[in-house]
């Protein structure tokens, strides 16, 4: 009995120790690595001088990958020809093979930003950089400053800061053809910039939203912003850039025919002024007119009756540039007319309703022309048409939850060929005030300065604003949709009722915009009161 016991108390500890096997035979993985690669050595060690070679190797304690290189890499001053840097794939050596000729007497700094990673948690060794001299000493001047947008409240990222030596050779155009002698970027903080290893001197400070990442200022495509005058190397001065996008200079596209009565001539630049005159002969009864299309920079060239030639010939005249163009012409016919609204959906009680046709409108019979509401009762209205835009707009009292239908009988709109319109109707509704949100904006000066507030949006649209007067201190912005906004105060100091950018080769800043620091949180049927004062 004793040892049939035993027997039983045996197998019972013979099965908990396979019990216990088991549930050491399931790993659960461990803690994961957050542990960046560790630098061993350089050669030749970091911040050497009198560099002669064209190779350096970097020794790390674990596998290494470089991610993102050609995105996170900066050489300053830049080499003509890349460097050439692996590991392509992994390895615990990095080595860099230089491909150019390198200057003498000079400090050079390789920057790798967050691209070294280790293999296997991607792991960055933040901000590597290799510094060396072909001479003597190591430069070891640096400029300082910070980034702000023109128009954003924030920054871009990735804001590329640039010098460029002001020697015999200097001139204004050199940011456009030629590489900078120093650069860095803003990889830590869009906010701010630091260009390390310089040599004493005078410069000229640059930074670029470098879209094409070249190094070199493209109006069409780069933001850009500098110190109107040359700084001097070492300075204890902080500088800000101020990024913007300049407005290009004045060029025509190629010019195409639509169909046989329509050319479409597009523009680059301030087209304001630009003037279109047909030089091929013309019938005696030929008339023309020209409307601005609504979205981008082209104007319509409309003409009747038909020429019958395979291409006309046109002069163009804006600012006193004369271009002469041909246009080869399509043969297909022209655009009958059709109206059809801007917006649609509820109308704001300080909305106008507009309408815009496929052809150039000509004559407006409000006799053809009805607005009522959803009781049918006609509701008085004003008009007005802007020509060059070729829109239409109607205003008229609007009460709250209301529906309305536009109706433009035949021979309400006559357009430049003579057709007129079928008939065609418009809805639209109104919403309740209750909808709405409201805001008194209070702005206090230091000085008297004619200004522009803003409502935009978090993505910087625009929403409403309004231009002020002579000592206006109280803004209100009536019938804003919930939502968060910023407001924007534009400095107009020109006082053109707009916004001017700046140009980099006339040294011209653009007019400077603040923000009220908090963002707003405009609500339905609630008036919010903020106060803002401009030292």
């Amino acid at each position: 009995m004793k040892g049939k016991f035993l027997y039983i108390i045996f197998l019972v500890l013979l099965s908990l120790s396979f019990v216990d096997c088991a549930k050491r035979g399931n790993p659960d993985g461990g803690a994961r690595d957050t542990i960046p690669p560790v630098l061993l050595r350089t050669v030749p060690e970091n911040y050497s001088t009198n560099f002669k070679g064209n190779e350096i190797t970097v020794y790390f304690d674990e596998y290494i990958k470089l991610k993102d290189l050609q995105q996170q890499l900066i050489i300053s001053p830049p080499l003509e020809n890349q460097p050439t840097i692996t590991p392509f794939s992994t390895s615990k050596v990095l080595k860099i093979v230089i491909n150019d000729t390198l200057k003498d007497n000079t400090t050079y700094s390789i920057n790798f930003g967050n691209s070294i990673v280790d293999n296997n948690e991607e792991n960055p060794f933040e901000f590597f950089k290799y510094v060396f001299s072909t001479g003597s000493y190591i430069d070891s001047l640096k400029v300082q400053g910070t980034i702000t947008d023109a128009l954003k409240i924030n920054p871009e990222e990735k804001v590329t800061v640039m010098l460029y030596e002001v020697d015999e050779n200097y001139t204004d155009s050199v940011v456009y053809i030629k590489k900078p002698l120093y650069i860095a970027t803003t990889q830590r903080d869009p906010e701010k910039f630091e260009i390390e290893n310089i040599k004493e001197g005078t410069y000229l400070l640059v930074g670029l939203k470098d879209n094409n990442a070249n190094y070199t200022f493209e109006p069409k495509t780069d933001k850009i912003g500098f110190v109107s005058h040359f700084i001097d190397v070492p300075a204890d001065t902080s500088y800000r850039l101020n990024l913007f996008k300049e407005i290009p200079e004045y060029k025509l596209a190629r010019p195409s025919s639509l169909n046989s009565q329509k050319i479409q001539f597009g523009y680059e630049g301030v087209g304001d002024s630009l003037k279109i005159k047909l030089l091929s002969n013309q019938p005696d009864d030929f008339e023309f007119s020209i409307t601005k299309d609504l979205k981008s920079d082209s104007l319509y060239y409309w003409f009747q009756p038909k020429i019958d030639s395979d291409s006309l010939q046109f002069q163009l005249t804006n600012r006193g540039q004369i271009d002469t163009l041909m246009v080869r012409m399509q043969k297909t016919e022209r655009d009958s007319l059709t109206l059809s609204a801007l917006k649609t959906g509820a109308l704001a009680f300080d909305e106008r309703f507009q309408v815009t046709g496929t052809t150039p409108l000509k004559s407006i019979d409000t006799n053809y022309i009805e607005i009522v509401d959803k009781d049918t009762l006609s509701i008085q209205f004003d008009f007005d048409f802007d020509q060059k835009r070729n829109v239409l707009s109607f205003d008229f009292e609007k009460a709250e939850r209301q529906l309305y239908t536009i109706t433009f009988f035949p021979e309400a709109i006559t357009d430049f060929f003579g057709d007129v319109n079928d008939t065609i109707s418009f809805k639209t509704n109104t919403r309740t005030t209750a909808d709405y949100g409201f805001l008194a904006f209070n702005l206090e000066s230091a000085k008297s300065l004619p200004v522009i507030v803003q409502l935009v949006t978090e993505n910087g649209e625009l929403r409403k604003e309004i231009l002020g007067m002579e000592k206006q201190t109280t803004f209100n912005f009536e019938n804003i949709i919930p939502g968060n906004y910023y407001v924007r105060i534009v400095i107009d100091e020109n006082q053109n009722g707009k916004w001017d950018t700046g140009n980099f080769l006339k040294r011209e800043q653009p007019e400077e915009v603040t923000y009220f620091p908090k963002l707003l949180d405009i609500r339905a049927n609630w008036t919010l009161n903020e106060t803002f004062r401009i030292e």
